[in-house]
């Protein structure tokens, strides 16, 4: 086993695989490396839907501009060195194994007992800040105001994309309280923009004497046009990712925007594979596969599909189903649907999902036994623990 693998074992392991929002552990590590997060610029995005790409999209942006941009994301489909990249190239495995495990063991030596997201939070900090990055993008993991990426103590803007009720059970059981929890990135006499008017952003944003700036889903045709991500739903990304570069940036000219655009890398986000007529969807609760649905019907009307969905026991599984195989939309022409248990203690029994969906399913040893063709329009959709045992990379590399 070499030194990446061992890190990941110890990453993973029962005693760094845990939630524990909060920022003190988080701050007492970086004050031990002298502040890493402190010597960076950061643009700063919460949400339930649409944050990683929004961060994708300023990424290919900035980087296109040419600032050494850093961007940090969440989840990862198939590596965990996805989720710290400068200018969209990954962080190497060896680099990855010295800064986690150069964190883990300040961590211990300290008896300071971090999560696993927290462990990665420190080490990007560290990583962006040895490599000089001109500007980190960072995606919130969980929530916002006590998110391990909020220990920063101002940014270049804040950016909140669509809010929806999505883990309830720790940030509030309304979109109200979900919208005050995500408005804790805010800083102070840093601007905040948004798509939706919620009271808590706006008071959040007045209290602390920051611009409060509210975007329209339009955007120009040339723009979204150029985007390499499809979905209906990126208009709205777009435009809140344009309105921070115009912000923020006021010498990066159109022409490079969209020479960015193109180049915008965000896999499994409504990701079509041509060569087999597969459509690749990390739509993990109900507004995602709300999303799912209204692109499907924009791109792919009247194709017969097949569908392959799996999700954590701990979401709306419910609601996701009903939404997904929603009777009104199938009624004429029913879809092949399978349902697949990857290999988590959260993942939903098939016989749970197969119990509440009104059409007739089977369950999905492997991907071994579909059969993909022009005919039919398979949808792989849900969880990405899912995609992850189900998608091969290389799929993905010659698309």
């Amino acid at each position: 086993m070499d030194k990446y693998d061992k890190t990941i074992k110890l990453l993973t392991s029962k005693g760094k695989f845990f939630i524990d929002l909060g920022l003190d552990r988080t701050l007492q590590v970086l004050n031990l490396l002298d502040n890493p997060q402190e010597k960076i610029k950061c643009i700063q995005i919460a949400g339930t839907n649409g944050k990683g790409s929004v961060a994708a999209i300023l990424s290919a942006i900035l980087t296109a501009a040419g600032f050494k941009t850093g961007l940090y994301t969440s989840p990862h489909i198939f590596e965990y060195t996805e989720r710290i990249k400068i200018d969209d190239i990954d962080i190497s495995k060896d680099d990855f194994a010295k800064y986690v495990t150069d964190v883990i063991e300040i961590a211990d030596n300290n008896d300071i007992h971090l999560t696993e997201f927290e462990i990665l939070t420190v080490a990007m900090f560290k990583y962006f800040s040895d490599n000089n990055v001109d500007v980190a993008i960072l995606e919130t993991g969980l929530g916002g105001r006590l998110d391990a990426t909020n220990v920063i103590s101002k940014n270049l803007c804040s950016i909140i994309t669509h809010i929806d009720l999505d883990h309830t059970e720790r940030l509030g059981d309304t979109k109200d309280k979900i919208a005050y929890e995500k408005a804790g990135i805010i800083k102070e006499g840093c601007p905040v923009i948004t798509s939706e008017p919620y009271e808590a952003i706006k008071d959040r944003a007045d209290e602390l004497d920051s611009l409060f700036v509210l975007t329209s889903p339009y955007v120009e045709p040339q723009f979204f046009n150029s985007l390499s991500l499809k979905g209906v739903h990126q208009q709205e990304n777009l435009a809140l990712a344009i309105e921070a570069v115009k912000l923020l940036f006021k010498n990066i000219d159109d022409n490079t925007i969209i020479k960015g655009l193109m180049r915008v890398n965000h896999i499994c986000r409504f990701q079509y594979v041509k060569d087999k007529n597969l459509i690749i969807d990390g739509s993990h609760n109900p507004n995602g596969i709300k999303v799912l649905n209204e692109n499907l019907s924009m791109y792919f009307p009247d194709t017969k599909k097949r569908f392959i969905f799996g999700c954590l026991k701990t979401k709306d599984y419910r609601k996701m189903v009903d939404l997904l195989f929603d009777f009104d939309r199938y009624e004429d022409n029913p879809p092949e649907i399978y349902f697949y248990k990857f290999n988590s203690e959260n993942a939903c029994p098939v016989d749970v999902l197969q119990d509440i969906c009104i059409y007739y399913s089977k369950e999905l040893k492997s991907m071994d036994d579909i059969e993909f063709s022009d005919d039919v329009l398979t949808v792989v959709c849900g969880s990405f623990y899912m995609l992850n045992e189900l998608i091969q990379k290389d799929w993905l590399i010659r698309n």
